[in-house]
């Protein structure tokens, strides 16, 4: 008898859809820069300044309506002012070769993923009550988990799933499906969220002029389009090159998606270390062309795309350090039933998720992860303000709320060792496969 035989029965959804490439797309920080850019633009004066605001606010497309699980209601859109309290954005990167021309229209890519396409990037971004620190946590393609019942564009709902793959999702029910199986993972209300393609991402590193990375190891992947063969070293990452380093699997670590979120993140810190340090943000052509950039490329939820909503979220990022910046994985452990896929893991995610609910700021202990390592010349930056406490756990599958609990004095929440990721201040390198 196999192990088949004996694994409980599950109620699935579909399939996922096949991939005619290893595949990724990368968001991350799309919104934030975009609302940055807003924000500077807004407050600024002269007639030039003036229309480009105008002009990257008319490339935002007509929002999608994000639905509410039962019990709950929508966050109503604030005025224009740092938004008060928290915010929790879902930021996701659709691999859907629909419409990204180029090497991405043969049949062959095509095949591969088109329409909606999957959610290849999946990232919540947390920011706190007191404007003071910022989460932003991956959450892996491959981890199976509960899916619940999503609405459909042609009215009615698909049924709930008890399991199925997280990049399923936007194939399901778009990016509101995406939202509900979040929010129902972390017990958190995610009233804001942001669809971004492959296009978006090389134009937005285009705009910056690159992103110089180190990699520790030569980085070479067949598999992405255009195909990479980069030597160790600082290799500054431009356009087309920089979405297949983002996209890399094979290349990177031990050649998993895991691998492939730490790589992510060596590339995003340096982006942020670029904006923070080189001007971007005071300079308004690079700034007007990073908006434009993002915005045009990018499908928002309709609490999103209004300015004001844009900029009131931009003024409350504006003071956070790069050092109260965490990226994280989701914690996850392999899936006993399938070596491919994996689970949460149950310790650390209610920990992790029991620190969203209640507005603590993180602290890492652990590894940058598979695919990333310090920089030899790194002066590690500090993860959050306040002194770490343990945190308590909880199942983090209970009611979201809409609303975290203020936690006057809170101190920051370290997370397990398994938990791993670095800081946006943190200076790191990707390590090649097998390097």
């Amino acid at each position: 008898m196999t192990d088949h035989h004996l694994r409980r029965p599950r109620v699935r959804g579909p399939l996922p859809v096949r991939h005619g490439r290893p595949s990724r797309s990368a968001p991350l920080i799309a919104v934030k820069v975009a609302v940055a850019a807003l924000a500077v633009l807004a407050v600024s004066a002269g007639s030039i300044t003036a229309y480009a605001a105008w002009d990257v606010v008319s490339s935002v497309k007509p929002g999608v309506h994000l639905a509410t699980l039962p019990g709950h209601t929508a966050v109503p859109i604030p005025n224009v002012a740092a938004i008060k309290g928290g915010v929790n954005m879902l930021l996701v990167g659709t691999d859907t070769r629909t419409g990204q021309g180029g090497a991405y229209s043969s049949a062959d890519e095509l095949s591969g993923s088109s329409g909606a396409g999957n959610n290849d990037v999946t990232i919540l971004i947390h920011i706190a009550q007191n404007h003071q620190s910022a989460s932003v946590i991956s959450i892996p393609r491959d981890m199976e988990l509960p899916i619940p019942a999503c609405p459909q564009p042609g009215g009615g709902s698909s049924s709930p799933q008890d399991l199925n793959m997280m990049n399923t999702t936007l194939s399901t029910g778009g990016l509101s499906c995406t939202v509900l199986t979040v929010e129902q993972l972390t017990g958190v209300t995610i009233p804001f969220a942001a669809e971004i393609s492959f296009d978006g991402v090389a134009a937005m590193s285009t705009a910056v002029g690159g992103v110089t990375v180190c990699l520790a190891t030569p980085v070479t992947d067949p598999y992405t389009n255009p195909q990479l063969n980069l030597p160790a070293g600082q290799q500054t990452l431009v356009g087309a090159v920089a979405l297949s380093f983002l996209r890399s699997r094979h290349g990177v670590g031990d050649g998993s998606d895991l691998g492939r979120i730490s790589s992510q993140q060596v590339f995003l810190s340096a982006l942020m270390r670029k904006i923070d340090s080189a001007g971007v943000l005071s300079n308004p052509v690079t700034l007007y062309s990073l908006a434009k950039a993002a915005t045009k490329n990018m499908l928002l939820s309709d609490t999103l795309t209004s300015p004001t909503t844009m900029v009131s979220i931009a003024l409350a990022l504006k003071n956070i350090g790069l050092g109260n910046i965490v990226f994280l994985q989701y914690p996850t452990d392999a899936d006993p039933t399938n070596t491919n896929r994996v689970i949460a893991d149950a310790a650390s995610s209610a920990i992790l998720n029991t620190a969203l609910q209640t507005d603590q700021p993180l602290q890492l202990t652990g590894i940058p992860g598979r695919a990333a390592q310090l920089s030899p010349s790194a002066t590690p930056g500090p993860t959050s303000t306040g002194t770490p406490s343990t945190g308590t756990p909880s199942t983090g599958t209970g009611t979201p709320s809409a609303t975290s609990t203020p936690a006057p004095n809170s101190t920051a929440v370290a997370l397990p060792s398994n938990v791993t990721g670095q800081t946006a201040a943190e200076q790191t390198c990707t390590v090649g496969n097998n390097g």
